[in-house]
């Protein structure tokens, strides 16, 4: 069989996939409408700051069946465990519909779809990149980004949904599509060959040290794993904090309508999808470690712009957006590539799936100082400067990272001449 054609086949199914997970970053958009539905039906007053939690819940589990699910994967093959994950997601979606509580919710959307959530995105991710030694940033960046756009085709078609038939329609209808396009498209998903290597490209001779497939308990015994942890929640923080509540900041901070805060939802969702294939691309020509360090700069610049943003800046605010989109979606899609760069393409299904430890930490630290700084001082400034911090802290992490990377080639030069 010729992998070499195959694997773009392979990689097209695998973008299908993460579209529809990929849904899980328009929370903003369900959450206004859900919160009124359990407030009509409770008593009791919901906010889109109070279901915040979901969001949070969500993001947090997803690397346990990523782990799991990674190591099956790496035995079995991806295909099984793209299926079962992709009737775990959509059964998740669909209960949400029927969902009459906060913990009702939790449990379908938070929990149920996250685990599910965890279980493809880890299989798609790692088994694209192995297929693609050859472009593993641009690779990364597609899969990823395919996973990111989804936040820009859903929103208008979810709000549409929603003000025809309500919000509890839009999570069954959409969870019943998604759910036969993940478990459909899981039939085009074959495991790549532990020795592919793509017709006509020779693997290149590493500089300064061997690359080698280290397992996971290699992996947490290298100093290098734990900067690049720190990286990633830093990375992601500020990025998860804005996703979040993209549709309460854009109606909160500029006076924007619902609708138009979709479109605002959308925008950032757009270009956390080009900072993906963008940066996974650059990654590959520049090094990952690079990429990052402009990536931590640019954030800054777009958190002063939110920062700053007051009603009917929408200028400003969209500039700001923008960015944060751009640079969240950098870590995303340069993550995978800089992971099988470090620890090797054999083990990193399970490799990945506990760095991406890191960001679901962000997933539950960004949105929670975002829900609490607004409930203290009403407004989100406080939560922006935080922000600029990590963002500070994580472009003084690239510099140890090289520093903790420059030693160990040393050591590994050393050990070969002796």
């Amino acid at each position: 069989m010729n992998y070499t054609k195959k694997r773009w086949i392979i990689l097209i199914a695998s973008c299908f996939i993460n579209l529809c997970i990929g849904s899980i970053y328009a929370w903003s958009v369900f959450a206004t409408p859900m919160a009124e539905y359990l407030s009509g039906i409770n008593g009791t007053v919901f906010t889109a700051g109070t279901l915040a939690i979901v969001f949070t819940v969500t993001n947090s589990v997803g690397p346990i069946t990523m782990i799991t699910g990674g190591r099956i994967n790496d035995k079995f093959g991806p295909k099984k465990v793209i299926f079962v994950g992709g009737l775990i997601f959509g059964i998740g979606m669909i209960l949400s519909g029927f969902s009459k509580s906060l913990p009702m919710l939790i449990l379908t959307y938070g929990i149920i779809l996250g685990l599910g959530v965890g279980m493809v995105y880890g299989c798609t991710i790692s088994n694209s990149v192995k297929f693609f030694p050859d472009k593993r940033g641009l690779v990364g960046g597609v899969t990823t980004a395919a996973y990111g756009f989804s936040s820009v085709i859903i929103p208008p078609i979810a709000n549409s949904i929603t003000t025809s038939f309500g919000i509890t329609t839009a999570f069954k209808s959409i969870g019943i599509v998604f759910l036969i396009i993940v478990c459909g498209a899981s039939f085009f998903i074959e495991k790549c060959p532990d020795d592919f290597v793509p017709e006509g490209w020779t693997p290149p001779v590493m500089k300064g040290k061997q690359l080698k497939n280290k397992d996971w308990k290699e992996m947490l015994s290298s100093s290098i794993f734990y900067v690049m942890i720190i990286l990633l929640t830093c990375g992601a923080f500020y990025g998860l904090m804005c996703t979040s509540m993209a549709s309460a900041l854009a109606q909160n901070m500029i006076g924007m309508t619902s609708a138009t805060a979709a479109i605002a939802v959308s925008v950032l969702a757009l270009f956390n999808t080009a900072g993906r294939i963008v940066a996974g691309y650059i990654s590959d020509k520049i090094g990952r470690i690079n990429t990052l360090s402009v990536a931590f700069i640019i954030s800054i610049v777009g958190l002063l712009c939110l920062s700053t943003s007051v009603q009917g800046d929408i200028v400003k605010f969209y500039i700001g957006i923008s960015i944060i989109g751009v640079c969240f979606g950098s870590f995303m899609g340069v993550f995978p590539g800089f992971t099988v760069d470090q620890f090797g393409p054999k083990n990193n299904s399970v490799n990945y799936g506990i760095m991406f430890i890191g960001f679901a930490f962000a997933g539950y630290i960004g949105p929670t100082v975002m829900k609490n700084v607004y409930a203290v001082d009403g407004n989100y400034t406080r939560a922006f400067t935080i922000g600029i911090i990590m963002a500070i802290i994580g472009l003084g992490l690239t510099f140890v990272y090289r520093f903790v990377n420059n030693k160990e080639i040393s050591k590994y030069q050393s050990k070969k001449i002796s």
